[in-house]
Order: structure tokens, then C-alpha cells, then sequence
């Protein structure tokens, strides 16, 4: 499990392609990997990874193609840039809210409002997933816990502050991008509980 702060930002040294995974070599921020074992998990991007090595931090990940189908690793080239976050543990302040790393999809970046300090992206929502959203709402991209802001028929807004814009790859984001999306399973519950209620009323 994670917390949805992003601890920073590392980089893709090397992507290694083998016929139905790939391995991603990640140079992560200076002392993210300090006490990091093999086989613990890291947030990448917000979608939850086994270390398969770590060492003064560098990160080896296998990513399999049902992940990189669903996720938007699958854009990955050498020198980009993605989140990462430790998981977290019983000392861990949940800052954000909880986040298992498990995507339900990716949302297209419809419009980028850049002003000095501070950035407002709308993003499609997955025709799947807009029964899920709603204002004030919490939602997690590209691992970063995030509160919705306008929701719309098919897109929302997130408005993000100076801190998430410098610490987060939010700060490269365009048009175009595709954004990792895992929506807050208390809202999921809830949803999928008045369903089934009002379903039951119905028979």
C-alpha cells in the first residue's frame, strides 16, 4: 500500500525489451533506495512494482504486458521521467489517502492551464470509471493523491498546487499525455453499494 505523496522523481536509464515483459532500469532520487530489499514494492507512476535489484539507486522493475497494457509504462522511453513512492509502513503519515498501486485505467490530458506556480489539467475520464468521480472526490495519478475538482460528463479538472507541480512529473505534463488512473476504492464501495441496494429495491 502507498499514500499517494510522491517522494520524487527518478528517471529511465535503460528499458531492456524481452518477448512478453520488459525490465525498466530507474536512477532514483539520492537515498530513495536506502534500506530497499528485493522483491519489496515501489510506486512507479502510481502502478506497484517488484524490485528485482537495488542498488544505490538504481531500480530494476519487470513489467509484464498486462501491465503495459493498462498503464501508461507502455510510453516509457529512456530518459522519462516518472513518480515513485516507497510503500508505506506503520510509522508512514498518510498524507494523501490510501493507494494500492493497482490501476483501473488511463485518462487522456485534454488541456493544460499552466500559471506561474500552479498548473489545472482536465483529463477524460474512462468511460468505465466516470460513475466513480465526483467533486471533492479523491483520485490518485500517476501515484500522486489528488482532489477532483470540476467533474464533468467525461473529463474532470485537478487543480495542483506548487509543491505537487515541483516534486511531481505533473510539472512536464501536456496535451496528449495519458495519465495512470486508480480511483479511491472508499468511493468504489460506496458506489457499488447503492447500486446493489437500489437494485434490490427495484425486484
Amino acid at each position: 500500500m502507498f499514500t499517494g505523496i510522491v517522494s520524487g522523481k527518478g528517471y529511465v536509464q535503460k528499458i531492456i525489451k524481452s518477448k512478453d515483459y520488459i525490465s525498466l532500469i530507474i536512477k532514483a532520487p539520492k537515498g530513495f533506495s536506502k534500506n530497499l530489499i528485493k522483491g519489496a514494492s515501489v510506486s512507479v507512476n502510481g502502478v506497484c512494482l517488484t524490485v528485482k535489484k537495488g542498488k544505490t539507486d538504481i531500480l530494476e522493475f519487470d513489467v509484464i504486458e498486462e501491465t503495459l497494457q493498462k498503464t501508461n509504462l507502455k510510453n516509457l522511453s529512456k530518459s522519462s521521467r516518472v513518480n515513485l513512492e516507497r510503500s508505506m509502513t506503520a510509522k508512514t503519515e498518510i498524507g494523501g489517502h490510501l493507494v494500492s498501486g493497482h490501476i483501473h485505467g488511463t485518462g487522456e490530458v485534454l488541456k493544460v492551464i499552466n500559471r506561474q506556480a500552479t498548473k489545472d489539467l482536465q483529463i477524460k475520464i474512462p468511460t468505465s470509471l466516470r460513475e466513480y468521480f465526483f467533486y471533492k472526490g479523491y483520485v490518485a495519478l500517476n501515484g500522486c493523491s489528488l482532489t477532483i475538482g470540476k467533474v464533468l460528463k467525461t473529463s474532470f479538472y485537478i487543480h495542483l498546487i506548487p509543491e505537487t507541480v515541483s516534486v511531481t512529473t505533473f510539472k512536464d505534463i501536456k496535451q496528449g499525455d495519458l495519465i495512470n488512473i486508480e480511483v479511491e476504492q472508499a468511493t468504489i464501495n460506496t458506489v457499488e453499494t447503492v447500486k446493489r441496494v437500489m437494485s434490490e429495491r427495484k425486484v
